[in-house]
């Protein structure tokens, strides 16, 4: 194996120099620089990224914590920031926190060891100390941490407002919103205040059903959509995220509620799901690609020491579909 003194010898100057060569540093002629770079074509050296990276204190890796891969929002975040870290000559670390104790306690030791150069971080855990004392760089997806942490999100609020706006054109009278466990501080519950306020502003009853912590199956979505159209039979509009739409979307039907005659639903987050049935879901669109891209910026821009403060927010739209 071709060693960095190999080069060194072969271009007739020292290690170090080689080294400034590689890593891009300090003063080096033009002439010698070319006999460097000859010697490592001549030799076909490739340069150790563990070593160089080691050199620059940079590991060119991003932790991303997420509560799950497999729910249909979290999988499409995940992917998106791993483009968005591949384009910038990036590597992700994946941890899913649903099923895994300490994994997310791992990743912030990691970090705090310099294994990876910073995190985005979406779990929806409970406890928030550890990141308490954290110095190294941290952007949050859509979750509440601390003052210190920044947050880029979807403009929630404006989400709400459009789904209000599309429930009061259809003259709905009592919406039911599936929410989420509300002992979780993130931006997102704002779209289900804000409908709520525009709601109860024109006379529409709003009731809610809360899932547990955590519940990001479809087999809990189901039970919440069981309960939901027990509790509130008279329902005439629902809004909830993805699968809990879809779930409302498949209980309805076993009751013989017509969709979207007697009863609308309205999907929150608009990812591939809305899209797969015979019945497109109508739903706000969370501008996923756009936010992962955003939250890539603004690590890698702590990690550089370039650090611009917001834009940290995006706006949703509507995308049409068939139940609202």
């Amino acid at each position: 194996m071709v060693r960095i003194k190999d080069v060194a010898k072969e271009a007739g100057v020292a290690a170090s120099t080689v080294s400034l060569v590689m890593n891009k540093k300090g003063y080096v002629s033009e002439a010698t620089r070319q006999k460097v770079e000859a010697a490592m074509k001549k030799l076909k050296y490739v340069p150790s990224e563990v070593a160089r990276n080691l050199s620059l204190s940079r590991t060119n890796t991003i932790g991303v914590i997420m509560p799950s891969v497999s729910h249909p929002f979290f999988g499409e975040v995940i992917e998106a920031l791993e483009a968005a870290l591949y384009d910038q000559n990036c590597k992700m670390m994946l941890c899913c926190t649903q099923h895994k104790e300490n994994g997310e306690r791992t990743f912030v030791d990691m970090l705090k060891r310099r294994t990876m150069d910073g995190i985005i971080m979406g779990a929806h855990s409970l406890d928030v100390s550890l990141y308490a004392d954290v110095q190294q760089p941290i952007v949050a997806f859509d979750r509440y941490l601390n003052d210190r942490i920044p947050i880029v999100h979807c403009n929630h609020k404006k989400g709400g407002q459009l789904a209000a706006e599309r429930f009061l054109a259809h003259g709905c009278r009592h919406i039911v919103e599936v929410i989420g466990y509300q002992g979780v501080q993130t931006p997102a519950n704002e779209y289900h205040f804000n409908a709520a306020d525009i709601l109860h502003a024109h006379g529409v009853r709003v009731d809610v059903v809360e899932m547990p912590w955590n519940a990001f199956d479809y087999p809990s979505f189901a039970a919440a959509a069981q309960q939901l159209f027990q509790q509130y039979p008279d329902v005439d509009g629902v809004l909830g995220a993805d699968l809990a739409i879809a779930a409302c979307l498949h209980v309805a039907a076993a009751l013989g509620r017509r969709v979207p005659d007697d009863l609308r639903l309205l999907a929150y987050d608009g990812t591939a799901v809305t899209r797969m049935g015979l019945e497109p879901i109508t739903a706000v669109r969370q501008p996923i690609r756009e936010l992962a891209e955003l939250s890539v910026r603004k690590v890698l821009q702590m990690v550089n020491g370039t650090y611009e403060d917001g834009p940290w927010v995006i706006d949703p739209f509507i995308l049409d579909g068939n139940t609202c």
